[in-house]
């Protein structure tokens, strides 16, 4: 939206750099005089929020997933069987999906900050409450609690991103969450394999509950809200009023406030690319991650160490996929605005198609050849670290081209997609462990990208071939202000 306002202009020009407010040109509205306004704060402090928000995301998979290596321990310790020790985890995934449905509002009204404050305290006392459990029904409390708590950012993060960086830095910015969110899952096991061997599977939730005190401290430290409401703004004030919840909104909570992201689904944009990285994840990343145990321990004998040193490939493969997709999707949309004259969300959809190959070859590999292994070699691995780059490449290239189709509602469109996400990812670990039995690890590979290539490329292909030719009322705005 241009300024046509001398008088604002000389005051913008008080208030921000010129290449601050450079950035603000094209689709993006003018920021406000407030320094209030997260879009007026210096770069390091839009960094610092940017980078706090995407280590929380990856607190609620780094969680539920460092777990895995202790399943055997806990089968034993509480005495039930190592399926019903996965639940631990199977219902976290559950909850950091359905979560954010009640957060989201919650935040709307008192605050992304206050939210966090409460959500990282929150998840420390249970966790200390499960280094003390000594029954099942205990432990599943403490992890369902934990679960809750800690997922905000996960929901949220998205809109948070959104508000803090550049058009043109927008993916990648996106990217560095999403690589953490998903990066949660691997490191989880990987740290926590040594953490069972050496100190005890009790030391797991107290070094949760030592990070999460960690983080209270980050927030309490450097941490602001990062939304902005110029109808109740907040007088400077103390270091301890920090710790003081307050509303940062009038509007009174309703139930369609909590039920908003569902109504997304009458979007093909955001509904299809949703789906497609739901399907993507859960074959690329978690059936990965739940098998590795089974398939490592059973076959090889591993201990938890040995089994938290396969999740290495996994965490390479994420590292280098967003290395490739954050930074190519912005270039290559910034390419083609300087060829063409203009580009569009759905232009992100080509890199997409690396993604899927990689994920089939990646997953083809770590099956046959983990299923025809007599003794451990790297083969399964290197497959798995294939599957992870391009599972990173679809995370960061499908969220960003969602939110990007409707950035008016970012942050649904987060939490939407995580929805999404951890509804199918929790499904999977009641039937995979049938799947593998029945077809093999070789077969059920070819089951899997035969359901990618069916039920998430041919739609993404779609999306994309009718989004290119119809643009949205909201890209043609942006391209003739442009």
């Amino acid at each position: 939206m241009k300024n046509n306002n001398p008088d604002e202009s000389m005051h913008l020009e008080d208030v921000l750099p010129k290449t601050q407010m450079n950035d603000y040109s094209g689709d993006e509205e003018w920021p406000s005089r407030s320094m209030q306004d997260p879009r007026n704060w210096p770069s390091w402090k839009k960094n610092a929020h940017i980078l706090m928000v995407a280590f929380h995301s990856m607190m609620g998979t780094f969680m539920a997933a460092g777990i895995i290596p202790a399943y055997d321990t806990f089968a034993e310790e509480y005495g039930v069987s190592v399926p019903q020790a996965s639940y631990f985890t199977s219902f976290q995934i559950l909850l950091l999906g359905l979560s954010p449905l009640i957060w989201n509002p919650i935040t709307a009204v008192y605050g992304q900050y206050n939210v966090s404050i409460l959500s990282v305290l929150g998840s420390m006392v249970c966790n200390i409450g499960g280094a003390r459990c000594t029954s099942y029904g205990a432990q599943m409390a403490t992890r369902v609690l934990t679960a809750f708590l800690i997922s905000p950012p996960i929901g949220n993060g998205s809109g948070v991103i959104n508000k803090l960086c550049q058009p043109e830095k927008r993916a990648q910015c996106l990217g560095i969450w999403a690589l953490m969110t998903t990066i949660g899952t691997p490191a989880g096991p990987f740290f926590m394999g040594f953490v069972i061997k050496h100190i005890g599977v009790q030391w797991i939730f107290w070094i949760f509950a030592i990070i999460n005190f960690c983080q209270a401290l980050l927030y309490l430290a450097i941490g602001d809200e990062t939304t902005y409401n110029p109808e109740n703004e907040r007088e400077t004030e103390a270091f301890y009023g920090k710790l003081i919840p307050r509303r940062i909104s009038s509007h009174q909570l309703e139930l369609r406030d909590f039920l908003a992201p569902f109504s997304l689904v009458v979007y093909p944009r955001v509904l299809v690319a949703a789906c497609a990285h739901a399907i993507t994840f859960c074959y690329g990343n978690i059936a990965i991650i739940v098998e590795m145990p089974i398939a490592f321990g059973e076959k090889f004998h591993f201990d938890a160490q040995q089994i938290g040193l396969q999740f290495i490939a996994v965490i390479i493969g994420c590292v280098l996929g967003e290395q490739v997709s954050g930074r190519m999707s912005d270039w290559f949309l910034s390419y083609l605005r300087q060829k063409r004259g203009h580009s569009c969300p759905a232009d992100r959809l080509w890199l997409s198609y690396i993604a899927f190959a990689t994920i089939f070859a990646g997953l083809l590999t770590w099956g046959f050849q983990l299923q025809n292994a007599q003794e451990w070699n790297v083969t399964p691995c290197v497959g798995a670290a294939i599957a992870s780059f391009g599972n990173q490449m679809q995370t960061t290239i499908l969220t960003t081209f969602a939110v990007e189709s409707k950035k008016d509602r970012a942050a649904e469109v987060g939490i939407f997609v995580n929805i999404c996400r951890q509804i199918y990812g929790f499904l999977g670990p009641f039937y995979f462990p049938d799947m593998f039995a029945a077809l093999g690890l070789g077969g059920a590979a070819g089951v899997m990208v035969a359901i990618v290539g069916g039920a998430a490329l041919l739609p993404v292909i779609a999306v994309q071939f009718v989004a290119t030719r119809t643009p949205t009322l909201q890209e043609s705005q942006e391209e003739h202000e442009g």
